[in-house]
This record gives structure tokens, sequence and C-alpha cells, in this order.
């Protein structure tokens, strides 16, 4: 049976997080009311389902009638401007189906791997104690994302990309622009940059190869025909703004969420061995990534008696999902003795992150060091004064002073 739309108005979504760590209002009833699947109203007045069961979450995840590709007609296209901007840019792995999704994905994965990214444990400690370093030298007050949790992430992945780490400034603003963009024009001058920086770096490792992902690439499937250029450029694009961006949120929302809890902070200090298992709490509790998982449905699909009829555009937030109850027990607590994997934070199924092990680890390191080096770290000003990212895009924090 079928939802009438027509019966009543939907709610708005996304909704902007007054708090890092709390579920909106909004998101909070859409889930409470207990239906699986809710109809809400996003950008431009169009309907589209919003996801509330972490079960049925996963089980659409995995479902091959679920599309990814943003070049239906149905895709949402959000922010007028920021889709204006990026109008021709070329699909990458997040934005396509199989097969051709499976093809290129297979070309990361051993790239990726749990085993390839412990092998650079010793790299990311000395990047991320030179980071500390010189924020302690520098004195308090500090801002813990400029001066800390975002370079950290974005010379890690200048590292594994095999890019210059001189250019990650360059990175981090072109990134800015073109995740929180509101005018065409930055978002496509965003776009631009970093496809011609990477086009340059193609040419440089065609003439000087080199190690490193972009290097690896370039020497076996661009040399081979199994990628074009465009599509080198392209993945080097994607692969350096999602292993900054989301890993730097994480490290700055997670620290603001032990600090304002700071009996889950001195459980860690008692026992540092639950750091691994408090990585996947704060990922679970915080989920930034929520809105990016959106579909098209490029079938009718049941979801236990409710239909999602093709063309549909189904949201699945893992904020709401992972915060389900009866997956996850008093879900809205922030708990470290957790250590539940189970959570879509990395997402679920063909899509899962490609990062997820190099960001699990990372974050592991970043939290072992803070708790080391700066017992004393405290927030410089009230939680509620951060100023948040909005909804339509990876949450964040824009900045995070601290003290010690």
């Amino acid at each position: 049976m079928t939802h009438d739309a027509s019966q009543t108005i939907p709610p708005s979504y996304p909704e902007n997080r007054g708090c890092p760590y709390e579920l909106p209002d909004g998101y909070r009833r859409l889930r409470d009311e207990g239906e699986p699947l809710r109809l809400v109203t996003i950008a431009g007045g169009r309907s589209a389902w919003v996801v509330t069961n972490f079960d049925v979450a996963r089980r659409l995840l995995t479902d091959p009638r679920m599309s990814s590709d943003r070049t239906r007609p149905e895709y949402p296209r959000g922010n007028a401007a920021r889709t204006e901007g990026r109008r021709d840019e070329r699909p990458t792995l997040l934005a396509m189906d199989p097969p051709e999704h499976d093809r290129q994905r297979r070309m990361l994965t051993g790239k990726f791997s749990a085993k390839k990214m412990g092998l650079l444990r010793e790299d990311i400690e000395r990047i991320v104690h030179g980071y500390l370093d010189s924020m302690l030298e520098a004195g308090s007050p500090a801002d813990l994302v400029a001066d800390f949790a975002l370079p950290v992430p974005s010379s890690v992945i200048c590292l594994l990309l095999g890019v210059p780490d001189l250019d990650h400034g360059f990175f981090q603003e072109k990134s800015r622009q073109l995740l929180q963009g509101t005018d065409a024009t930055t978002v496509r001058a965003a776009l631009q940059g970093l496809g011609d920086y990477f086009d340059s770096l193609v040419t440089k490792l065609q003439r000087e190869p080199a190690t490193g992902v972009m290097g690896e690439l370039v020497a076996d499937q661009l040399a081979a025909g199994d990628l074009t250029r465009q599509d080198v450029v392209a993945m080097g694009g994607m692969l350096l703004v999602a292993g900054h961006e989301t890993t730097a949120s994480m490290a700055s929302l997670g620290m603001v969420s032990l600090l304002d809890h700071p009996d889950q902070l001195d459980t860690l200090r008692a026992d540092r061995s639950l750091i691994p298992g408090a990585v996947e709490e704060l990922l679970r509790f915080l989920s930034i990534a929520g809105i990016v998982t959106t579909r098209v449905a490029a079938a009718d699909i049941d979801v236990d008696g409710q239909l999602i009829r093709g063309g549909d555009v189904v949201i699945i937030d893992n904020f709401i999902a992972n915060r389900d109850g009866v997956a996850f027990q008093k879900p809205d607590v922030l708990d470290v003795r957790r250590a539940d994997r189970r959570h879509i934070a990395f997402g679920y199924g063909i899509h899962q992150c490609l990062g997820q092990h190099l960001a699990r680890l990372e974050l592991e390191i970043i939290f072992n060091a803070l708790l080391d080096r700066v017992p004393t770290l405290r927030l410089a000003e009230p939680t509620e004064q951060l100023r948040l990212r909005p909804g339509n895009t990876i949450f964040g924090v824009e900045r995070v002073p601290v003290a010690w």
C-alpha cells in the first residue's frame, strides 16, 4: 500500500544540526514515529523517501534496483548553484552503477586494503606528531581544525596519492569551495583548478614514473588503456577530496564530543585499548555523511508493504539509521565501550567507503596522540557557539577553539 502524499505536507529535508552530535528535532520525530520510510520534501519542492530504520537501510544499500547514477533525470539536483557548477564534472565511483562502478573500483580496492594502510602507520604517526608539535609550540589557544585536524589527513592523502605535501593548502581550499560553494562560478573554478592540477600531474607521471596511487594508475591502468586520462584525473580529485574532508571532520567533531562527555574521555584515558572501539562509536554517533547516500529507485521496490516506485528518490541518512533504538541500545548515548562495527557511517554494500581502513587508522592515531600529549585540552568556547556546516553537505565544523 502506497503513501498518499496529498494527505499530508511532508517535512523539509535536510535539517541543519543545532548540535554537533544530537539528532535535530525533525530527524528525531521521523525516527520515533516508527515508520521505516517517511516522505520528506527536498530542494525544488520534490518528494523523497527517507529511511529511518537501520535494517531497512542496509537492505536497500545492497539492493541492485537502487541506483547511484547521478546522470539519471530523476536524481535530485540539490543546491542549484552547486549543481550548475558541477554540470560538466566527470562521473566518479560515488555516482556510478555496475558494471562500470565495479570495474573501476577493482582498480583501487587493493590500494586501500587494511594491510596496505597498516604499512602507513609510522608515516601517519610522524605526520600527526609533526602538526601537534607545531600547534603546541605556537601555544594556547589554537584552532583544532586549521592547526591540526585538517592538515593531518590532507598530508596523509597527499602521501598516499603521491602528490607534493606542499600543495595540501591548495587542495584544502579547492575542496572547501567544491563542497561548500554557494555559486556556480566558485564551484566551477574549484573543479577546474583540481582538474588542471591532476592533468598536469598525469603528464609529469607519464614522463617521470613515481610511486603512490596516482603513479600506479598512470603506469598501469592508463598505459594499458583501462582508464582514460579524464578518468584518472577525475579519480585523483575524488580520492583527494574524500580522503581528507571526512577524516578532518571526524577528528575535530570526535574530540568535541569527547570533551563534552568527560566521563567517556576519562574512560579512554584509563584504558587506551578502548580507542579502536571508541572510533567505531564516534563514527556511529556523529554519522557525518548522512545526505551523501542518495539513490533513485530504478524499479518498483516493496519495503515491508510500502511501495517505492521506480524513479522515486530514496535518502538513506546514516545519522538517522545509526540512531535506531532496535539496532543500538540507547542509541543517543555516546558509549566508548559499545565497540559495535555494524554501523553504516561508511555506507554499506558496493559503495561502502573505499578509504575506511585508512580513516580508522588515522583516527586511532589522532585520538591517542591528543590524549598522550595534550591531557588538559579543553574547548575555549561553548559547543553551542561552534559554527556548524549546513545539513546539505558533508557535516563538519568551521573551527574549534581549544586551550590547554
